[in-house]
């Protein structure tokens, strides 16, 4: 005999019930989850409109190579540390995190005028991004060099893919606020990561 269309309701209700409290018994991670416009930067896909911090903008361990035009023992490539500072001959640190090449150069040129140059001519640019993370339902989380452009599901495969245990549509970002918090942010496969993300690949209670 069939079951009662009541009863099979009832059963389906109680099957969803379990499901959305394994879902919350499993995501015990205190960060909070927010909209990507909240945490800064450009992250179409990601569920929201964005602005604020961007894959233009400076951060920590960026490498960068300096050019101060007619000076050789000025020139050369410096990393930024991990508060986002640069350090360099005669001025000392110059905090760079948040801003832009352009903006570096300037600050730079301004402290080389005039005490040690006249006039100097500085030009920055990006050699290598800090690297974003990946972690979670892989097969090699990890951290990985950062590319222009790239996608949650581009991250994936340079983490040797899903593994059997993922979800494949369903991701987290990590990424440092603006105010400094770190926050989530729910994100699809058409997510763009920023340097220094950390992709989150979720796993499926089913």
């Amino acid at each position: 005999m069939s079951a009662e269309p009541s009863t099979i309701g009832s059963l389906r209700r109680r099957g969803l019930f379990l499901a959305m409290f394994a879902l919350a018994a499993c995501d015990s991670d205190s960060t909070p989850i927010v909209r990507d416009a909240a945490a800064g930067g450009s992250s179409p896909g990601a569920g929201g409109a964005v602005s604020g911090r961007d894959t233009n903008k400076l951060g920590p361990n960026d490498r960068l190579r300096i050019t101060v035009f007619g000076q050789p023992t000025l020139t050369g490539e410096y990393t930024l540390d991990g508060n986002g500072v640069l350090s360099f001959p005669l001025i000392g640190n110059v905090p760079a995190e948040g801003v832009t090449t352009s903006q570096l150069q300037k600050a730079i040129a301004a402290k080389l005028e005039p005490d040690y140059l006249v006039n100097p001519n500085v030009s920055a640019e990006v050699v290598t991004r800090r690297p974003f993370y990946v972690i979670g339902e892989v097969l090699k989380p990890g951290n990985y060099s950062y590319v222009t452009g790239l996608t949650a599901i581009n991250a994936v495969a340079m983490a040797g893919g899903f593994s059997r245990r993922a979800r494949k549509n369903d991701f987290y970002i990590r990424r440092l606020a603006p105010n400094g918090q770190m926050v989530r942010i729910e994100a699809n496969s058409g997510a763009i990561l920023q340097p220094g993300d950390t992709l989150e690949v979720r796993e499926r209670i089913f």
